[in-house]
């Protein structure tokens, strides 16, 4: 097994990924400094770095290209957030063996550290098994949850193209889980040992983009592909790219298919799934995406149902978050309340599963006791409920629930009004006495005193 140094502020993250690293063999040094992490580098000499972007008293950037010049036999891996992924990819320039976007799963660390190693020819770079999930926390999951139909049949199309290596094109609105299902697929492949990269095409400018798919400086094996190292790549938001990246990225899996027995099989062997919000083949037809690379990508066409269309997973889901946030706070799992529950199934969730995930995660810190009540949901979702109308419209209505009775009383009489006014077409005098009300009453209700006053 090999030494590394861990680098990172946050004593938490620091903790996991050294436990979780520990777990799989290695010798961990951690550190919460730059200071301290340059001092157990020239100490330890370590085969692999692994550094936040953002430590207090060190840029990372700084760390990566001190390890480049003093260091030339240590990979460096690093770790940033989101908003941060085109500085990570100038780490990758400065000779940064790959980066990792938070939040990451913990189980792509260790095969991540896994192909450094291999990359950098350690001794110490046997493959390492990954601990079970039991032994570390995760902070998201590539589970797929829910028990409808719809999502039955998205667990068959998974199990049955795991191993298939086509490129598959998923489809659905914002939040459906498109991640989940494009990891749920590499994990259930013959794949999962290696590596799972994510790319959010939209994240990016249009030179960054371009060095993080096909490689910076004229070298494939820097680009997400050569470092998929046999693993998955998953291209998300696939229809924002610019036409002249949509040239190179047909041409580069046409060469792919074709030299891939010739090349290094670390450089070229991946299972590519895209994702778009989009209908691709609608895209294609109008001329904002290229057709021929829009059937390269679709062998594997797999439409992702929104929330509102299979409300019977929302309770699985609820469970799930639930569990999931207790495991990583280290406290007791709350439970929801069937009220509250209920709430939580009739909303109709424009956000889909993430905001879902948020709104629970809010409703538990919000919660006193054990137990989770309409008032600790979002003000959107538990002020929207559906009660029947009269019983011969046999429709419904939304009452605010939550909001204080005067305000709705005020905004009913205000609709009723309003309803009266363009009965009579609007006039005002018809209107007060259709109503059995004086014309300064209407005025006053209709917050019209002034114009009253100045009409008069």
């Amino acid at each position: 097994m090999a030494k590394l140094v861990i680098i990172d502020d946050e004593a938490a993250i620091l903790e996991l990924m050294s436990k979780l690293c520990r777990a799989a063999g290695h010798t961990v040094f951690g550190c919460t400094s730059g200071m301290d992490g340059i001092a157990a580098i020239r100490q330890q000499q370590p085969e692999l770095v692994i550094v936040d972007l953002r430590i207090g008293d060190v840029n990372g950037l700084d760390l990566v290209s001190m390890c480049r010049e003093q260091f030339p036999g240590t990979a460096v891996i690093m770790v940033t957030g989101h908003g941060s992924v085109e500085t990570a990819v100038e780490a990758m320039r400065l000779g940064a063996f790959d980066y990792l976007t938070k939040p990451f799963d913990l189980g792509d660390l260790i095969k991540t550290v896994n192909h450094a190693l291999a990359r950098n020819g350690s001794a110490a770079s046997q493959p390492a098994a990954i601990p079970a999930p039991s032994t570390v926390r995760s902070s998201s999951s590539s589970k797929l949850i829910g028990h409808s139909d719809a999502i039955q049949r998205i667990f068959e199309i998974v199990r049955r193209v795991a191993d298939n290596d086509s490129p598959v094109l998923l489809e659905g609105e914002f939040g459906v889980g498109k991640h989940m299902v494009a990891r749920a697929m590499h994990e259930a492949s013959r794949r999962s040992n290696a590596p799972f990269k994510e790319l959010q095409c939209s994240a990016l400018p249009e030179e960054t983009l371009e060095a993080e798919l096909f490689g910076h400086g004229g070298s494939a094996q820097t680009g997400i592909f050569g470092r998929a190292g046999g693993g998955t790549v998953h291209l998300a938001e696939i229809h924002v790219l610019p036409p002249r990246i949509q040239a190179q990225l047909n041409t580069f899996l046409d060469e792919a298919m074709a030299r891939r027995s010739a090349w290094n099989t670390n450089a070229s062997d991946f299972r590519l799934v895209v994702s778009t919000t989009i209908c691709l083949e609608e895209a294609s037809k109008k001329g904002s995406f290229r057709e021929d690379l829009y059937y390269k990508l679709s062998v594997v066409p797999l439409k992702i149902p929104p929330l509102r269309e299979r409300r019977e997973d929302i309770k699985p889901l609820v469970d799930h978050f639930l569990k999931e946030l207790a495991e990583r706070t280290d406290t007791r799992a709350k439970g929801m309340d069937s009220y509250a529950l209920e709430f939580l199934e009739k909303y109709s969730w424009p956000g889909n599963i993430s905001e879902l995930r948020n709104a629970v995660e809010r409703a538990c810190a919000f919660a006193e006791g054990d137990r989770i009540r309409p008032a600790d949901l979002p003000t959107k979702v538990s002020q929207q409920i559906e009660v029947p109308t009269h019983q011969a419209t046999n429709g419904t209505t939304q009452l605010p629930i939550g909001s204080p009775l005067d305000d709705f009383i005020r905004g009913q009489e205000r609709l009723f009004i309003n309803e009266t006014l363009k009965y009579n077409n609007g006039s005002r005098e018809k209107t007060a006495s259709m109503l059995g009300i004086s014309i300064a009453t209407l005025y006053r209700k209709m917050g019209l005193n002034q114009e009253r006053k100045t009409t008069a």
